[in-house]
């Protein structure tokens, strides 16, 4: 899937608590910055489905773990990537992929967004988790 790419980052351990990168200026994938947000998902709950018309969004799992699935219905393609602690990456996803995620550590874990536009109401997609077929378990 060419819209969704994975990107190792770095954590550098110091004596006082490690150092988590999340996305520099100078990368490929750097599209510029619109806004950095936090969303936080509890255990086993399940966020799901929205499209960014326009959005690029730079996912990072600092804390717990999550189950992140996109679905490009243009080319039918689906990708299921887990990242977190223990998988510590960041998802890069091009506007035109639907997707969704569900927490997999408990109790919760943190999402952060590095989007290159603000938030706009009106350039995301929604549909309600039950209009895509997809087994979370």
């Amino acid at each position: 899937m060419d819209k969704v790419s994975i990107s190792n980052l770095k954590i550098i351990s110091t004596e006082g608590g490690d150092i988590l990168h999340a996305l520099k200026k100078s990368e490929r994938v750097f599209n510029g910055f619109g806004e950095a947000y936090f969303s936080q998902i509890n255990f086993n709950k399940i966020k799901a489905w929205k499209r960014h018309k326009k959005m690029t969004c730079n996912l990072i799992v600092p804390y717990g773990k999550v189950r992140f699935v996109f679905l490009d219905d243009l080319e039918g393609n689906k990708n299921i990537i887990d990242i977190g602690s223990e998988n510590y990456c960041r998802i890069t996803v091009l506007p035109g992929i639907w997707f969704g995620f569900k927490g997999l550590n408990s109790p919760s874990s943190l999402i952060l967004n590095i989007a290159d536009i603000p938030h706009e109401p009106n350039e995301i997609e929604r549909k309600e988790i039950q209009a895509i077929n997809f087994d979370w378990s």
